[in-house]
């Protein structure tokens, strides 16, 4: 009988698209969905990166584009490493790729081979066990739960380290939770690293610039950290340009040659047009990644009250991202006299079911005692879907 690869049926789909997709299919058939499970800015596109995406058409940017990324757009990212970072890259440092993801998966398919350990901190981004899966490693998964506010510790790193680690993956500001990691806590992770041969960290900033402590760190800045760092970042979030699937990698050169060499082969170089868009998002003023920033803090502030307010959730104050990742347990074995509350899973199909909010079980991020909400979304829309939730969770017993 013909079936799939087994590396294939190793993976699982993505719950966050699949919960998503329900979402869309209920709203498809007239009911309301406040979607809240989706991980992307409500924003549009800001005018002058727009602009500069049809001025790339206009221009004829229609060809193949070099694998690593046009130089204009490479040298703009090392201008943004040195001038936000405080880290000296040279454009051969540099890659360019089609969204962050395949940035991330990209790092872990040219670095780590079947059999190595890869650990990764629960709570985690869903993608991240899966796509050491596919590299044929062993996810380690280390648990940074609600109590440490979902942030490993030192201790917690060393313990998990064995001959076969080959990588860590840290993500700060954090999808799910929001947590971000501060200098201090990287300094006292990266001194564990650097008393280990051959472990790299995969630092994913995607959300950098969705912070509210003022300035999220890098692990790469420690004293020795940078050659054993791979940086993936991009504009999906910053600038609210996640359909223009542009993402990067800034690692040692050695590094990026060998992740160019795997592009070269299943992807080649990625959209011109995007490329020059996000060479504006660069070079051009900042304001609008304050402006979005300002208003995803109010957001967080809102959402983070009203949470508080609905008994039996449990709420932490997330630092950076736009999720809320309430826990939740309280409400397993619980029922409504038809539906019983057994899991995370269950929790989040209940809400959107009864509520018709969208919001994805904290099972998938490796967490099963939360649940994630995205407050991406209207400030209307955070405090409707709230009150839905407050409602329908009010009648389980």
């Amino acid at each position: 009988m013909a079936q799939l690869s087994d590396r294939l049926n190793r993976l699982a789909p993505s719950a966050t698209l699949a919960m998503s997709q329900k979402s869309n299919e209920m709203k498809a058939q007239g009911v309301d969905v406040i979607n809240m499970s989706v991980g992307e800015p409500d924003f549009n596109t800001p005018d002058h990166i727009k602009e500069a995406g049809k001025k790339a058409i206009d221009d004829n940017f229609s060809k193949y584009s070099p694998v690593p990324g046009y130089m204009d757009l490479r040298e703009a990212i090392v201008d943004k490493l040195k001038k936000e970072n405080h880290l000296d890259y040279t454009t051969g440092e540099v890659i360019v790729g089609t969204g962050g993801k395949q940035g991330v998966c990209n790092t872990i398919l040219a670095l780590v081979n079947p059999g190595d350990e890869v650990i990764i901190p629960a709570p985690y981004w869903v993608s991240y066990p899966q796509m050491a899966k596919l590299a044929g490693a062993t996810p380690v998964i280390v648990r940074a739960g609600f109590e440490q506010d979902f942030k490993m510790t030192a201790e917690q790193l060393e313990a998990a380290i064995t001959p076969k680690t080959k990588m860590l993956i840290l993500c700060s500001p954090s999808n799910p939770t929001g947590s971000v990691y501060s200098q201090e806590e990287l300094n006292a992770l990266a001194e564990v690293i650097l008393k280990h041969e051959d472990i790299f960290v995969l630092s994913d900033e995607i959300y950098e610039h969705i912070n509210y402590v003022g300035k999220a760190a890098s692990i790469a800045s420690y004293p020795g950290m940078k050659e054993r760092t791979i940086i993936c970042n991009g504009v999906s979030k910053a600038y609210a340009m996640t359909g223009w699937r542009l993402g990067w990698v800034a690692a040692p050169a050695w590094i990026v040659k060998g992740i160019n060499k795997l592009q070269g082969q299943y992807t080649s170089g990625t959209c011109d047009v995007s490329q020059k868009a996000a060479v504006a998002a660069y070079v051009a003023s900042q304001d609008c990644v304050e402006q979005m920033r300002v208003a995803f803090e109010r957001r967080r502030d809102l959402i983070v009250k009203l949470a508080k307010d609905i008994p039996g959730l449990e709420v932490n104050v997330p630092q950076g991202a736009f999720y809320l990742f309430p826990k939740c347990s309280s409400f397993f074995g619980k029922s409504d006299g038809e539906t019983v509350i057994n899991n995370s899973t269950d929790f989040a199909m209940y809400i959107l079911e009864k509520a018709h909010v969208a919001t994805v079980g904290g099972d998938a991020f490796g967490d099963p005692d939360c649940f994630r909400m995205s407050y991406a979304t209207s400030d209307d829309n955070i405090r409707e879907a709230m009150r839905r939730i407050k409602e329908v969770l009010a009648v389980l017993k």
